[in-house]
């Protein structure tokens, strides 16, 4: 009989194979994972494994989130609230050049509270923003890869759907993934912010000389409409870092106060949440079977023994952890270019996390890298999810060729993120150790 670890690195090798001939994820993580669970542990051990698997998923109270943190991001991107903010931004910047891009950056911050999808974020700002800084002559690809990096904020900022599936996959505390991508978020839309004003120093074409501006009684008075994402914010963050709002709970309080938002706002309608409801139903059902496909290539790990195989390996050839680091984001870096965020995850988080974790790394901390990660594969071409829901939205006002060239001066400023939450843990890790 093989070696079951033999066995476990045939069938990875088979499912990025059959990932690269066009299959879907999860069907291609259930059947590599159904056959090398016949191979190494038997029909009855398999059968009981995919008897269970689905119900096991389906109702474990931790995903109870998952489809009111899509909601409450569907929600929010039909109430106009996104427009709001970045008219605010917009006016309060307006007299610095390059503040097309500034705006951008803050109100994808902001949106990033009450968005937990990257793809929404980029998708609504490539309706809003674009348009705006192609009128007043920015550059075309630099201002959608402006949209591209700064929608990858939803990723980290709570509530996130990335983190909110990282921490289901392996178990950790979710309220301390999403406590600890606050200040990684905060220091991306700072980095970008410094960015940028760099960038329009070298490149002045890429932006042109502010034209307009505001009083200060017109900058203030656009500071009222942005009221509801201080209220969802508090409501959702806040409850979860004091530790009255559980984060499964947390979704639901968030959907049911961005939905309040919307009717005393009157800006959401029956036909409009009946979409998002339908929208909603349709995202959570893919997600599920991904997860489903991602729990079952899990079980074949651990059956196989891999993992603790290859934590020995490594522990015998005298690599340092920091060099198993390095490697590890290496290897998403080019995995980033070939496929989107959630499959990335999915498909090696079984693998990396424990083996982390086996070399002594915090998994909160690491948890934060992988995202980062994750953030860096949606923006990177020629796979980056982001780049193309930003075209795709776009409805022509944009070649994908422009994106590829504008995108890497923020791919550049997220390596810079990446560099410095390696090397300070502490940035990632002071406030969820801080919660109540």
């Amino acid at each position: 009989m093989m070696d079951p670890s033999l066995i476990a690195t045939i069938c990875i090798f088979v499912m990025l194979a059959m990932m690269a001939l066009g299959i879907p994820v999860a069907i291609s993580m259930i059947l590599v994972s159904a056959v090398g669970m016949l191979a190494t542990s038997g029909s009855a051990f398999t059968l009981t494994i995919f008897q269970t698997l689905p119900y096991n998923v389906a109702s474990s109270y931790a995903f109870a989130a998952v489809p009111m943190f899509v909601l409450m991001g569907m929600i929010a991107g039909s109430t106009g609230i996104v427009g709001d903010i970045y008219r605010s931004a917009n006016m309060w910047l307006a007299r610095v050049r390059g503040g097309l891009y500034m705006a951008t950056t803050i109100a994808s911050a902001a949106f990033g509270a009450v968005n937990g999808s990257t793809i929404v974020g980029a998708a609504v700002f490539a309706r809003i923003a674009l348009p705006e800084m192609i009128k007043l002559g920015y550059n075309r690809g630099a201002a959608a890869g402006c949209i591209v990096g700064a929608g990858t904020f939803s990723a980290m900022i709570p509530p996130s759907i990335t983190i909110l599936l990282y921490g289901v996959l392996t178990s950790e505390s979710i309220g301390q993934l999403l406590i600890a991508g606050i200040v990684p978020g905060l220091l991306t839309a700072v980095i970008y912010l410094l960015g940028i004003a760099l960038l329009v120093r070298l490149r002045p074409g890429w932006s042109p000389p502010p034209k307009t501006s505001h009083s200060l009684g017109e900058r203030v008075a656009s500071l009222k409409s942005i009221w509801p994402i201080g209220i969802i914010s508090v409501l959702v963050v806040g409850g979860i870092y004091s530790g009255f709002v559980a984060p499964s709970v947390a979704g639901a309080v968030g959907a049911f106060s961005v939905l309040m938002v919307g009717l005393a706002m009157r800006r959401i309608y029956r036909k409009e949440l009946i979409g998002n409801i339908a929208d909603t139903a349709v995202i959570t059902a893919s997600l599920f079977f991904i997860i489903m496909g991602g729990t079952a290539f899990s079980r074949l790990l651990l059956a196989t023994g891999f993992v603790d195989d290859l934590l020995g390996l490594i522990r015998d050839t005298g690599l340092e952890p920091w060099m198993v680091i390095l490697g590890l984001v290496g290897m998403y870096l080019v995995l980033g270019m070939l496929m989107d965020g959630v499959s990335m995850m999915v498909m090696t988080v079984p693998i990396v996390h424990p083996l982390a974790t086996g070399l002594g790394y915090d998994p909160i901390w690491f948890a934060i890298i992988m995202i980062k990660l994750i953030e860096l594969g949606c923006m990177t071409p020629p796979v980056g999810i982001n780049i193309f829901a930003v075209v795709s939205a776009a409805e022509g006002q944009v070649k994908t060729r422009e994106v590829f060239v504008g995108v890497i001066p923020f791919v550049l400023m997220e390596i810079i993120v990446l560099v410095v939450l390696l090397s300070a843990p502490s940035i990632v890790l002071w406030l969820p150790q801080a919660m109540m």
